[in-house]
């Protein structure tokens, strides 16, 4: 059984998961577990604090914008 945390504005984050999620600032962010997922509103909430859209677009926990991207956009940069 896996638990998570409540994660609020402006806190450390822990993530309870075995193996634990990456980090938001990890290459791999986008592999943490989902935590709230609102598919109606087109957005997910990631373990590691992302908010991640259907688009590929991302709102980083520092309040950084990602715009939406392929995952091949990695790549080539």
């Amino acid at each position: 059984m896996t638990t998570t945390t409540a994660i609020r504005p402006g806190s450390a984050h822990i993530c309870h998961h075995h193996p634990c999620c990456p980090g938001a600032a990890a290459p791999d962010r986008d592999a943490a577990l989902v935590v709230a997922a609102h598919p109606e509103q087109g957005w997910s909430l990631l373990c590691n604090g992302i908010v991640s859209f259907d688009d590929t677009g991302e709102l980083l926990p520092d309040g950084q914008a990602i715009a939406p991207h392929r995952p091949t956009d990695h790549a080539a940069a």
